[in-house]
């Protein structure tokens, strides 16, 4: 039984995972492209995802 949770909650765990850094990315390509209006910028900024989140958050107000 408790290999069973383990294994359950292990994929559960990894699918949150993935959900979490997607959203991140998205959001970062988001808003990078409205700030600076460069693709190029909108790909690298999506790469470093949550990151770029707060460094917006904490420097750019």
């Amino acid at each position: 039984m408790l290999v069973v949770m383990q294994r359950r909650l292990g994929v559960l765990g990894t699918q949150v995972i993935k959900l979490g850094i997607g959203y991140g990315a998205v959001a970062a390509m988001i808003l990078s492209y409205s700030v600076n209006k460069s693709i190029l910028w909108m790909l690298i900024d999506g790469w470093f995802s949550w990151l770029y989140i707060i460094f917006y958050a904490l420097f750019r107000s």
